[in-house]
């Protein structure tokens, strides 16, 4: 999801599609990484990938360095991969650096709803993004939470916590599902959080290809169970805004929840056009999914049905419904722009200016 900086100074932070442009100039660039990046995008060509998103870069890189070992694969030495790997790492470490540039943002807008109220249950919140945003508004706003990590000098990812799960209601849980540019793994296998990874240290930050010995250490399975956890909690709802649908991985992971529980429901407010989500489209189109429910600019599929927004006859008329807007004379959902989403939170928590 690209984070919207002041007015007409473009994404704070870019969408993936712009990362893996920025990216991809970067390294095409680099004095010590042009050669083996010109290597891995001649591997994408003959893969049929040559627009793949750094994620996939990430992932690839990994799958053949375990696949090389001391050696090489597909044309890559090992040496090469070492140096895709922490170069591509490190560069997506820049470009989700920045921090919020004022209090009153959408993120500050949405945690101040998170801790605005007391509940009997905590608010969970999954993200893919690898920035700091989440905790740096929640920090800001002073709201408690817990990500998974323990300790203070290097805090390490601790699973049983997640599983025990005994922490006050009144504390937000934040998992970051892809990871996060301050995780790294230690040469002794650690999984800590630090914002500067030393040499001997590997950068997590999206779920790559590895060897099955390791999976278990990674902090993804733990986070994924997670999600899965909670979609089978009775009349569980899930609002998601700036998902795409389209990571595989987690799609499964709610296609499989909205099937084992009828109770459950997850809302997907979509930025734009519903015809930009092909993906979302068929996930929830199909006759099981009818607790999956689409709300996009211009239609939405609720109930295994895909429609327009009906027309006002006064447009002068403002339904007064939230995150809708009258255009003309059209009703527009904007749920999915997250300015709009934050903004309602804030009606909802009384902190709105």
């Amino acid at each position: 999801m690209a984070v919207q900086a002041a007015a007409g100074k473009g994404p704070l932070i870019p969408d993936i599609k712009g990362m893996t442009e920025m990216l991809t100039k970067s390294l095409s660039e680099s004095k010590d990484a042009k050669v083996p990046f010109a290597k891995l995008q001649k591997v994408l060509e003959e893969d049929g990938k040559a627009t793949a998103d750094l994620e996939y870069m990430l992932s690839l890189v990994r799958a053949l360095a375990d696949v090389a070992g001391k050696a090489e694969a597909r044309g890559l030495s090992a040496g090469d991969l070492k140096l895709l790997d922490k170069a591509i790492s490190e560069e997506i470490v820049e470009l989700a650096k920045p921090v919020l540039p004022r209090s009153g943002s959408p993120y500050h807008q949405a945690m101040q709803w998170v801790g605005g109220t007391d509940r009997d249950w905590p608010v969970e919140i999954f993200t893919t993004n690898y920035d700091m945003l989440a905790e740096q508004a929640l920090e800001e706003t002073g709201v408690p939470y817990f990500d998974g990590f323990v300790g203070a000098n290097k805090p390490f990812f601790d699973i049983r916590a997640i599983e025990d799960d005994a922490l006050p209601s009144r504390w937000a849980r934040l998992w970051k599902l892809h990871g996060s540019i301050t995780w790294s793994r230690s040469k002794s296998g650690q999984v800590i959080r630090q914002f500067d990874a030393t040499h001997d240290e590997r950068r997590l930050i999206h779920p790559s290809h590895l060897k099955y010995d390791e999976s278990r250490r990674m902090p993804y399975l733990a986070l994924h169970d997670r999600l899965r956890q909670l979609l089978r909690q009775p009349n569980v709802v899930i609002v998601s805004c700036g998902y795409s649908f389209r990571d595989e991985h987690l799609n499964e992971i709610l296609q499989e929840g909205l099937q084992r529980n009828p109770g459950a429901i997850v809302y997907g407010c979509l930025y734009g056009s519903l015809s930009q989500y092909d993906e979302a489209c068929k996930l929830s189109l199909r006759a099981n999914n009818a607790n999956l429910v689409l709300l996009a600019e211009d239609e939405a599929v609720i109930g295994c049905e895909r429609d327009g927004w009906a027309g006002v006859a006064d447009p002068d008329n403002d339904p007064e419904l939230p995150g809708v807007q009258v255009e003309g004379n059209k009703l527009l959902c904007k749920l999915g722009d997250f300015a709009v989403f934050g903004g309602m939170l804030a009606n909802l928590a009384g902190t709105a200016p």
